[in-house]
C-alpha cells in the first residue's frame, strides 16, 4: 500500500510520525511525506535547511517533500496565527501537484487549518484521508490563553466540523478526545483511539553515570524529575509550593528540566520562597534523556486543572513509562487513569500542593525495590500497548479499511 504522511511538522523535529513510517515500511508498505521545513520547537529553521518553494530527500528510505512555512514558537498572536496559517495555505496550492500518488492519506493535526489542504489533496488526487488528532480545537487555544475571540474559535469550529465530516476516519490519542468529538456530532465508528508511543524511541535502560550526576549536581540526592515545557498549561507553581511543604527532606530535591514562557516566574518563586531543593536544568538533547532517567528516583507528569487537560495524554507519559522510573502524574483524567492502569506509580489531584507533598513522602519512605517494580510495571506496560509497533499494526488496520472502502466506493 502506498502511504501519504501530512503534517506541518516532522523529522528531524522532536517528532511522532517518523517512527510510525519507519514501523509501516518493515510492514511492507511505501511511505512518502508531505510537511514544512524543520523548526519545532524554538520556531527557527534548523541548520542545513533553507526555506524555498520545494525540497525534497530521503531519510531512512522515506521520500519527503517540503514546502515553506512561518516559523514561530513566540506568544504573540499574530505570529502563531500565520504559523498555522501560511503553511496550510502553501499546501493548498502545492500539495496536489507535489505530493504524489498515495492509496490513502493520514493528516496529523495540529493545526486544524490542515483540514482545507487535506480536502484539496484528497478531492483532486482522489486518495481518501485520515485526520489524526494530537490536540483539540478550539478548546486547546482557549486552555493555554492563546484566542478568546469568539467569531474566530466559532470559525475553527466550522473548519473542524467540516474536516471530521470528509475524513474517512479519525484516530485520537485518548478516549477523552473520542468523547469531545462524539459530542460533536462525529459518529463513534469513525474514530479510534490509538495511544501515542514515546518521543525518544524504544531505548534501553542505562547505568548511572556518577560522573554526569555529579556534573549536574544531582548525586546523593532523591531526585524528582519534571521534563518538558514551563508554560501556563503546565502550572508548575503547584510543583514549588509542594517543594516549601518538603524542605524537612534534606536530600531530596526537585530537578525541572526544560524552557518555557513560565521558567523565570518560577525562579522567582523558589527565591522568593528561599527554596534550596528545586534545581533548574536547561533543556537537553533527547538522546541524553535516558542517561538523566538513570539519575533519578521520580518522574512527573504535571498539568494544570482544565477541562480539557482531563481528557489530555501529554506525550511526556509515554517517556515517563517507558524511563522505568516511578512516576507521580499531578494531573486528572485520561492521563492519571494510564498510570492507575500500569500500576506505575500515583496520580494525585491536579495543582493540590499538599496531595502531591503527601505523596512524594510516601515515595521517599519506599524501599528502592518497590520504586523499582513501579518503574518495571511502567515499562512492560509500555511495550505491550504504547510501542510503536502497537501502533503500526492499529493504524494498518484502519488504512487497509479505508482505502478498500475508497476503491469499493463506500
Amino acid at each position: 500500500m502506498k502511504i501519504l504522511l501530512f503534517s506541518q511538522h516532522y523529522y528531524p523535529e522532536p517528532d511522532l510520525m517518523h517512527k510510525l513510517c519507519i514501523g509501516l515500511m518493515r510492514r511492507g508498505h511505501t511511505v512518502s511525506v508531505l510537511t514544512g521545513y524543520p523548526n519545532y520547537p524554538q520556531g527557527k529553521i534548523y541548520p542545513g535547511y533553507n526555506q524555498r518553494l520545494l525540497k525534497k530527500e530521503v531519510v531512512n528510505g522515506i521520500n519527503i517533500t517540503r514546502l515553506p512555512l512561518y516559523p514561530d514558537r513566540s506568544s504573540s498572536f499574530t505570529k502563531r496565527s500565520l504559523n498555522n496559517l501560511v503553511y496550510p495555505l502553501v499546501a493548498s496550492i502545492l500539495g496536489p501537484f507535489v505530493c504524489g500518488n498515495a492509496d490513502v492519506m493520514m493528516v496529523q493535526s495540529p493545526p486544524i487549518t490542515l483540514g482545507i489542504p487535506s480536502y484539496i489533496i484528497s478531492r483532486i488526487r482522489n486518495i481518501p484521508y485520515i485526520f489524526q488528532i494530537q490536540d483539540i480545537w478550539p478548546e486547546t487555544l482557549v486552555a493555554t490563553g492563546m484566542i478568546n475571540n469568539n467569531k474566530i474559535l466559532n470559525a475553527l469550529v466550522r473548519l473542524g466540523t467540516f474536516t471530521y465530516n470528509n475524513a474517512a476516519a479519525i484516530a485520537v490519542i485518548s478516549p477523552g478526545f473520542k468523547n469531545n468529538l462524539i459530542g460533536k456530532g462525529v459518529p463513534p465508528d469513525k474514530i479510534h483511539v490509538i495511544y501515542n508511543w514515546a518521543y525518544e524511541g524504544e531505548f534501553p535502560l542505562k547505568e548511572p553515570d556518577p560522573a554526569l550526576a555529579t556534573e549536574l549536581n544531582l548525586i546523593h540526592r532523591f531526585n524528582i524529575l519534571y521534563a518538558g515545557n514551563m508554560g501556563p498549561a503546565q502550572g508548575l507553581h503547584n510543583i514549588i509550593d509542594a517543594a516549601s511543604l518538603l524542605t524537612d527532606l534534606e536530600d531530596l530535591q526537585f530537578v525541572l528540566m526544560g524552557s518555557g514562557i513560565d521558567m523565570n516566574n518560577l525562579k522567582s518563586m523558589v527565591s522568593l520562597k528561599r527554596l534550596k531543593n528545586v534545581k533548574f536544568l536547561p533543556r537537553i538533547a533527547m538522546d541524553m534523556m535516558p542517561s538523566i532517567y538513570a539519575l533519578v528516583h521520580a518522574v512527573m507528569i504535571h498539568l494544570t486543572d482544565d477541562p480539557l487537560f482531563e481528557i489530555t495524554i501529554p506525550g511526556k507519559t509515554q517517556s515517563c513509562l517507558l524511563s522505568g522510573c516511578p512516576i507521580i502524574a499531578s494531573v486528572n483524567g485520561n492521563a492519571a487513569d494510564l498510570i492507575r492502569r500500569a500500576d506505575a506509580g500515583f496520580a494525585v489531584e491536579a495543582m493540590n500542593p499538599i496531595e502531591l507533598a503527601q505523596i512524594i513522602r510516601k515515595l521517599y519512605s519506599m524501599q528502592p525495590h518497590e520504586r523499582d517494580s513501579m518503574g518495571a510495571r511502567g515499562r512492560q506496560f509500555y511495550f505491550e500497548h504504547l510501542s510503536p509497533d502497537v501502533g503500526a499494526k492499529q493504524y494498518e488496520k484502519i488504512f487497509n479499511k479505508v482505502s478498500s472502502n475508497h476503491k469499493k466506493g463506500i
